[in-house]
């Protein structure tokens, strides 16, 4: 990611900025966390609830506690943060959060900014959540918090505050927007009411994530006016956006992206028992469902390579039957426009999530009145496009923190 200027920050401080991002992307490229003794979330006693959640106001602070960030001494505050939020039936629910602020003054205009990262969990365990991954924990399914160090190690350097939130919640419900959106509105909530660092209410907000991680930063913005009135955004910005997921599975099905389709699957008969999706696996599905419940991504793309989801179903097609279609549906972006200003790229040669859904979300938002600015970018493919579009993206951000308005209306670029 290219390293851009940072005006308000003085000599020392960019010499601590400088390591940050020097350091960082080194463990980034690395995938190897320095403290690996750190308990798995399941047993560690800082996740499960501890208080009575329904009295407590969304948002609200349950427990908090320090740490080093990769268990390295880099020039960051970093805390972990539980918090209430509401599950997709509005349950309460205890969420994590982390919180992380560089160690030196914001010299900018007002409050230090707050961004909002999401990193894509793309998994059905809580040993693949960010939070676990950035305290020093290591399994290969949180190999997309480290790449996406790189891009939070630019945040911090260029002063601004970070919260990134276990958006799937404590039953890692990946593709369940809804879910997901809330828990990334309340981490705010959270990180504000936590202030560290020059954080406050006035601090401008803003939120980011590509791919997964664009699908939890939409629908939190989707939902936003009515679930979070309380919290406005200045800017968002997403890239490798999860539009028309069933053409995503169709286009991965077969290939070494295959074990993507086979995540949707599992996740949908996992998080939806009643939709019918579980009596259209076979034995094998069964099989499947049972052993990969708690699964990560990155082991669901290992084990299998150039599968077909149909294999694991009683009924031919299974990616077109009506129940998954309909559960599909239930998932889709694109059902509000969101009132913030937007900043949204794809890769026309997108090989996992096909260009066609992106620019049709665009035009669904378009209609409805939103003010985005879309990028159909010719970089090649999903993962070069993340870290090529990076800059417009951050510049993106830069612009709306620093309180410079944008056009109104759609425009391309």
């Amino acid at each position: 990611m290219k390293i851009l200027s940072a005006p308000f920050v003085s000599s020392n401080r960019r010499s601590g900025a400088k390591t940050i991002s020097l350091v960082l992307a080194v463990v980034a490229f690395a995938f190897v966390p320095v403290a690996r003794a750190v308990p798995s979330p399941d047993p560690n006693p800082f996740y499960p609830p501890s208080v009575d959640l329904a009295p407590q106001p969304a948002g609200a602070i349950l427990q908090a506690r320090s740490f080093a960030l990769y268990g390295l001494p880099l020039p960051v505050t970093a805390w972990q943060v539980r918090y209430r939020t509401s599950d997709t039936n509005g349950s309460p629910i205890a969420g994590t959060a982390t919180v992380l602020v560089p160690n030196w003054l914001w010299l900018g205009p007002g409050q230090r900014p707050l961004l909002s990262y999401q990193i894509a969990e793309d998994s059905l365990g809580t040993q693949c959540a960010p939070s676990y991954a950035l305290r020093g924990g290591w399994d290969l399914g949180a190999a997309n918090t480290y790449i996406d160090t790189l891009f939070i190690a630019e945040a911090l350097r260029r002063g601004w505050a970070v919260v990134a939130s276990d958006y799937e919640g404590p039953d890692s419900r990946f593709l369940d927007g809804v879910n997901s959106g809330r828990a990334v509105l309340d981490g705010i909530r959270a990180a504000r009411a936590l202030a560290p660092g020059g954080v406050g209410p006035a601090s401008p907000i803003g939120a980011w994530g590509y791919s997964g991680g664009a699908f939890a930063t939409l629908w939190a913005a989707q939902i936003q006016p009515e679930y979070a009135p309380d919290i406005r955004f200045a800017g968002i910005t997403s890239g490798g956006v999860p539009a028309d997921w069933p053409a995503t599975t169709q286009g991965v099905d077969g290939t070494v992206q295959a074990g993507l389709a086979m995540l949707v699957l599992i996740a949908i008969a996992k998080n939806e028992p009643n939709s019918g999706v579980p009596e259209l696996l076979n034995e094998r599905g069964r099989i499947a469902l049972a052993e990969d419940a708690s699964a990560c991504g990155p082991d669901f793309i290992v084990k299998y390579d150039n599968a077909h989801v149909d294999d694991f179903a009683t009924v031919p097609d299974v990616l077109s039957h009506p129940a998954f279609r309909a559960a599909l549906d239930r998932q889709e972006l694109g059902g509000s426009a969101p009132v913030t200003p937007m900043y949204l790229y794809h890769s026309t040669t997108d090989d996992v999530v096909p260009v066609a859904g992106f620019t049709d979300l665009v035009g669904r938002y378009c209609a409805q009145g939103a003010d985005l600015t879309s990028v159909h970018s010719p970089l090649p493919g999903h993962n070069v496009a993340a870290l090529g579009e990076a800059a417009g993206a951050m510049g993106f951000l830069a612009d709306r923190f620093a309180g410079i308005p944008v056009a109104p209306g759609c425009h391309s670029r």
